[in-house]
């Protein structure tokens, strides 16, 4: 099915019939978040901003410990906890490949699961089994085979990957975002015969390649992640072709998180209108410019330029 931009991923009936699978009912979940922004949370305060300046979802992190060490799934009673502070979907990760830490998200009823790179790795060379969960998963991916694989997996939205230390750099978000959206566009000018060279290249699955040429774009909505921190970030995100966005908990680091916060939902639902932007993105306090690149980075810049 495909109405109003919606999409539904595999030709074969046995996947698209939600009485034989339920991954067509998965896939629906995470449309009904198009258009909007995920904002993460560690508490359920932050959570009651994030509901009341319009996240269409919140997700769920640990509150940083400060002693380093292996990052891990969040306490299942913290998530407990602001599913009940909240109306909205909640979300929390768990490690790749750590599907024990899925079965646990999905018995406390949590609405969406990303299998996320941002945390240690349980398993390096396996991701979940995700048509085996009831619940719908989220991925990561840099580029268009990445994503597609995720898909093959069951993946029910894809990320891209992008900054993971919370420093409000969005170049390698950009990177990402364009990596996939320059592969679509070139397998939309491919020839049939040059479509199974291509799936062979990128090694993704030959019938959702085909499908993501069919339909000019990825089988599942595709959301960007990582540094995205002030209004225009986000509307650049979506003016690049992205279904919504990921916001950080660094977002709360300032002294009016719920301005901020409204300000960016404001640029992701209106991302088209400068109007509207000017206007979400005036009075925001400088509170987040240290979350920028760092020195040696920006001097690495002022060199090649010379």
């Amino acid at each position: 099915m495909e109405e109003n931009g919606a999409v539904t991923v595999y030709n074969g009936s046995v996947i698209t019939d939600a009485k034989k699978n339920p991954y067509s009912i998965k896939v629906g979940l995470t449309q009904m978040l198009r258009g909007g922004a995920i904002l993460e949370v560690i508490d359920a305060r932050q959570a009651k901003i994030a509901e009341e300046a319009g996240a269409s979802c919140i997700m769920v992190s640990e509150p940083p410990s400060g002693r380093g060490g292996i990052s891990r799934m969040p306490d299942p009673s913290l998530v407990k906890e602001i599913k009940r502070a909240v109306s909205v979907p909640v979300l929390a990760r768990v490690r790749v490949g750590h599907f024990v830490e899925a079965q646990i998200l999905e018995a406390i009823d949590v609405d969406y699961i990303d299998e996320s790179e941002v945390l240690a790795p349980a398993d390096e060379d396996h991701f979940i089994n995700k048509h085996n969960f009831g619940v719908p998963f989220v991925c990561g991916c840099r580029n268009l085979g990445e994503a597609l694989r995720r898909v093959r997996e069951g993946a029910a939205m894809i990320r891209t990957q992008g900054e993971i230390v919370a420093r409000g750099c969005i170049a390698e978000t950009v990177r990402n975002v364009r990596s996939v959206m320059g592969e679509i566009r070139i397998l939309n000018n491919m020839d049939e015969d040059e479509v199974f060279a291509f799936a062979k290249k990128i090694a993704a699955p030959y019938d959702l390649v085909v499908q993501a040429k069919q339909m000019g774009r990825l089988p599942v909505v595709l959301f960007a992640g990582g540094g995205i921190v002030t209004p225009a970030d986000a509307a650049l995100m979506m003016q690049l072709g992205c279904d919504g966005v990921f916001i950080g908990n660094e977002v709360f680091d300032c002294d009016d998180p719920y301005k901020r916060v409204r300000g960016i939902m404001q640029a992701v639902r209106h991302y088209n209108d400068p109007q509207v932007l000017v206007e979400s993105s005036s009075g925001l306090e400088d509170s987040m410019a240290e979350l920028n690149l760092n020195e040696p980075r920006i001097e690495q810049f002022g060199r090649g330029s010379e």
